[in-house]
């Protein structure tokens, strides 16, 4: 494919003129069947990266990511725009997923959006053996390394389906990724030690066939800083009055969440929350009157994250210390997406250090915690030693703290943790769809309509779309429902429960319910073994990042954005001038300047203007120096000579 084809369909779908930053480069290389890596900062253009080729080549192109709700918004887009394009991902009945990998086959799909829990299943890899696949795209490819902040075994997968495709080159894609990070997604994507890297290797990466394209993570329009507070929610309502703009606030808990929007309510301010745990409806809607002005500040966890995607954000705030380096700088990222001003500010205190310090112990509990847990869920489900295998049932964590007394943050990490050693598999955010049953008969119901013209609207369509759902409960999609209805899907939310209240139906809404499916036949607790790559390393890794954000807070004397660029392996970095230690560095320098200045007319003798020079002073800071001691009458000047009155 010529260049020119590629800007031509840029053109042509998507409205713009030419390619930016490091696009072209990663388009052509994937373009010519190599495996290609991109880092690119948030906010840099991925989607162009694979949506412009996967137009320009034959087939379809598999785009792995972990984000429902951003699969879902983009293959929206993209019908929009007249590409076809859809998304298989957990709790989609079996006849859409078929229907849709059916017409991949056929060749009406230009892009199939999978979420990684999908690639496993039979189902997949069998129509994936028929398809004519034009390339594989992996979204947030830091998830695949084990050395990443936000390890995804689900994305282990990936390694089998190029085995499946071999001959099919993989893009991989990444905002958030250390130089070790880096080597290791190309490890795990590489088909085989055999293939030989094409062109030159980055410095530092591990010989691959990974050609590597990295764009500074540099944002010149976004000012970092740490403001060291006393009061933290006093100078979050100080610091969010100032700003009149959209905004955004990070805190570490649920309960957080809720008490900080409350406290800027109080305020006077126009604050909502949003967190995993609430219900699907509340979140869209909540995400909605934020994404449109109704709602100025989104006070949130990390559960607000990727595929996020406001520009005119001009104020992130983390009121709690995230974790890692590779979290703040993915969720700070967010702000001036449109490429004006805007600020990234971390409240800090004393307290965050030991905070960050008991997340390492709930992160990674004691070995003997961790089998005393996998005993307990045994109990839990009542499985014998021997027993077990490939049984996978609902995962109701509170009550199984309650009956165990656990605390659910050690019980999830342990999980993890037993799930990485190959024992159990834990979904804990198994996406189920929503549900359906009629509690009347067809002819009742046909007598009783809908009692509004909503209501009527979502019996008709349910009906035209779903069979069965007298006779047992059946699983709807809320948004094809509106779609067809010309609603909004929270509207079809509060109808279905509005049914359900008068017992028309039986409606169970959307949730993310935790599994647990057993890996291998329950073993006895002491024969449970946690090798070194499952805990010690991994641990040894969260307590560098840990370190890693902490330095990151304590130290005053590099720039903010060095610390960053430098941390994901940029070199040759410049000071950015705007952050908090960049001020009062400049601030010192400059007082620094005026004493120089003071000292050498102190004999109080005239001295030309020229001897300043002799100072060897910066001349942005003699400038400003000169300036400020005329200003304030420190000093006087006659005819090109200084002197103190």
């Amino acid at each position: 494919m010529k260049n020119e084809s590629y800007t031509s369909l840029l053109k042509q779908y998507w409205g713009y003129d030419d390619f930016r930053g490091i696009q072209r480069e990663i388009i052509e290389s994937i373009g010519a069947g190599l495996d290609t890596l991109g880092l690119m900062p948030t906010g840099g253009g991925k989607s162009l990266t694979f949506q412009v080729p996967a137009l320009a080549m034959e087939g379809v192109c598999i785009v792995i990511t972990p984000l429902i709700a951003l699969m879902k918004d983009q293959v929206h887009h993209l019908r929009q725009r007249g590409i076809m394009a859809a998304a298989i991902y957990s709790g989609m009945q079996h006849d859409d997923i078929l229907r849709i990998l059916e017409n991949c086959i056929l060749g009406s799909t230009k892009l199939l959006y999978v979420s990684p829990e999908r690639l496993g299943s039979e189902l997949f890899q069998t129509k994936l053996k028929h398809m004519k696949v034009s390339f594989i795209t992996v979204d947030e490819a830091h998830c695949i390394s084990q050395w990443g902040y936000d390890f995804r075994p689900s994305y282990l997968q990936i390694a089998n389906i190029r085995h499946i495709c071999p001959d099919v080159p993989v893009l991989a894609l990444t905002a958030t990724a250390t130089p070790k990070v880096v080597d290791d997604i190309c490890a795990k994507l590489t088909l085989n030690s055999q293939r030989l890297r094409v062109g030159e290797r980055s410095s530092g990466m591990l010989s691959t066939s990974f050609r590597v394209f990295r764009m500074s993570f540099e944002r010149q329009n976004l000012t970092y800083s740490v403001s060291h507070a006393m009061d933290k929610r006093t100078d979050l309502i100080h610091l969010l009055d100032g700003e009149k703009s959209s905004a955004i606030v990070y805190v570490r808990s649920r309960r957080h969440a809720r008490e900080i929007a409350e406290l800027l309510t109080e305020a006077g301010l126009s604050a909502t929350f949003y967190h995993a745990g609430l219900e699907h409806a509340v979140k869209d809607q909540r995400q909605r009157d934020w994404q449109h002005d109704r709602v100025r500040i989104m006070v949130a966890t990390n559960a607000f994250g990727m595929g996020i995607d406001k520009p005119d954000v001009r104020i992130v705030v983390h009121f709690d210390c995230p974790d890692s380096i590779e979290a703040y700088f993915q969720e700070a990222g967010r702000a001036g997406r449109d490429g004006l001003p805007a600020r990234a500010i971390l409240l800090y205190n004393a307290a965050d250090e030991p905070k960050l310090h008991k997340r390492i112990r709930d992160t990674f509990p004691e070995k003997d915690y961790i089998r005393k847990v996998y005993d307990h869920l045994a109990y839990y489900y009542q499985i014998a030693t021997g027993d077990g295998y490939g049984v996978s049932r609902e995962f109701n964590i509170d009550d199984f703290c309650r009956k165990f007394n656990h605390f659910p943050i050690q019980v999830h990490s342990a999980l993890q943790i037993l799930q990485r050693a190959g024992y159990i598999e834990y979904l804990a955010e198994q996406d189920n769809q929503a549900r359906v049953k009629f509690l009347v008969t067809r002819d009742d119901l046909y007598r009783l309509r809908g009692d509004t013209p909503d209501e009527e609207k979502v019996i008709v369509t349910i009906l035209r779309n779903y069979g069965g759902l007298f006779a047992d409960y059946g699983f709807i999609d809320e948004s094809l429902i509106a779609n067809q209805c010309g609603m909004k899907s929270h509207e079809v939310y509060q109808t279905l429960k509005g049914l359900s209240e008068k017992h028309v139906l039986h409606f169970i809404p959307r949730k993310q319910v935790p599994y647990i499916r057993y890996l291998q036949r329950r073993e006895d607790s002491e024969h449970i073994i946690l090798p070194p790559a499952v805990y010690e390393e991994r641990l040894a890794q969260y307590q560098e990042r840990i370190e890693a954000m902490l330095r990151y807070a304590k130290d005053d004397s590099k720039c903010r954005s060095r610390q960053l660029l430098e941390y994901f392996g940029e070199k040759d970095v410049k000071n950015c001038g705007q952050c908090d230690v960049c001020h009062t560095t400049a601030k010192t320098d400059i007082q620094q300047a005026q004493q120089k200045i003071l000292s050498l007319l102190s004999d109080k003798k005239r001295h030309h203007i020229t001897e300043l020079y002799r100072l060897q002073l910066d001349k942005e800071e003699m400038e400003q120096a000169l300036t400020y001691l005329l200003q304030e009458e420190y000093i006087f000047q006659e005819d090109g000579y200084l002197l103190i009155p």
